[in-house]
């Protein structure tokens, strides 16, 4: 029994640092222009298929996970040029339907290119000390060198993000245009050159995200980043969207949540009760864990 739980936390763990890394994107780009970009799911997908493409042409794996990086950073800027921008200060419905637009452009662009088989990362091409097989024993436990690596790279760049918000100049800005746009622009924050750096910040995180998914569950596909896309907008508002630590911390909650409802009985239920989650909260705190009470201005 105590085996399992300590099994189903650690699998909890690597999933819910996958959808913290998502959420972050999530967060990022609503504190600061207040916008659910929906179409950072498919920043995810994009993320795993230019890391198989760069594997599959004989770069190491690190490399090739970097490139897809800064791929999908350059990605995230040039949707905000052409399709957020344009549309800053339109009523917030429309800023929604673009993202929506923008995510089915996403798709069917891989559907087109890449077809609708999935496709899969040999593992010739995985390094070997993050095969399955390597695990490590302690005691009754083995955990495995992959769930290990996940876990680490994903908190060695949520805290450098902590760090980049807080400690930076950039950093400052950003804080500043999602507090108050117009006073940063008179301060001389440049606010569109900010917002590019938010989205190229999210998107390759979300590239991070789509690389180690498609590593950890090998099946890489023109929709899979649907559902995690989904559940981790669900983790961003569970801990508060906009607060990066709440991303964090929502991340790893959903992450250990599904993690047990599969571990027990309720298998199929996983997703239901996750969504249904959402529902629980939107009702009872609004805000989030870590959100803040705002008052609209009338």
């Amino acid at each position: 029994m105590l085996k399992s739980f300590i099994e189903q936390t650690i699998n909890g763990l690597q999933t819910g640092s996958i959808y913290a890394l998502i959420a972050l994107g999530y967060t990022m780009v609503y504190g600061i222009v207040k916008l659910i970009n929906f179409a950072h799911g498919d920043i995810l997908m994009v993320g795993a298929y230019a890391t198989l493409i760069a594997v599959s042409n004989g770069m190491p794996l690190i490399v090739a996970i970097i490139l897809s990086i800064v791929l999908c950073a350059i990605l995230g800027v040039v949707i905000d040029f052409f399709a957020y921008r344009p549309i800053r200060n339109a009523p917030k419905i429309s800023a929604l339907i673009t993202a929506i637009g923008m995510s089915f452009l996403l798709e069917s662009l891989a559907l087109i290119i890449f077809g609708a088989n999935p496709k899969v990362i040999d593992q010739k091409y995985i390094p070997a000390f993050l095969s399955n097989n390597n695990k490590i024993n302690l005691g009754f436990l083995s955990i495995s060198m992959l769930t290990i690596f996940v876990i680490v790279v994903t908190s060695i760049c949520m805290i450098a993000l902590n760090l980049f918000i807080k400690k930076t100049k950039l950093g400052k800005a950003t804080r500043a245009v999602s507090q108050d746009t117009g006073a940063a622009q008179l301060m001389g924050i440049n606010v569109n050159k900010t917002i590019a750096i938010t989205f190229a910040i999210g998107s390759g995180l979300g590239a991070l995200g789509g690389a180690l998914y498609a590593i950890v569950y090998p099946q890489i596909e023109p929709y899979m980043g649907m559902l995690p896309g989904l559940k981790a907008f669900i983790a961003a508002v569970f801990g508060g969207i906009g607060s990066i630590p709440g991303a964090m911390v929502g991340g790893y909650v959903l992450g250990l949540l599904e993690a047990y409802v599969k571990g027990s009985s309720l298998t199929t239920w996983a997703n239901p009760i996750v969504f249904g989650v959402l529902i629980l909260i939107l009702i009872f705190r609004p805000n989030g864990l870590f959100g803040k009470n705002m008052k609209e201005k009338v």
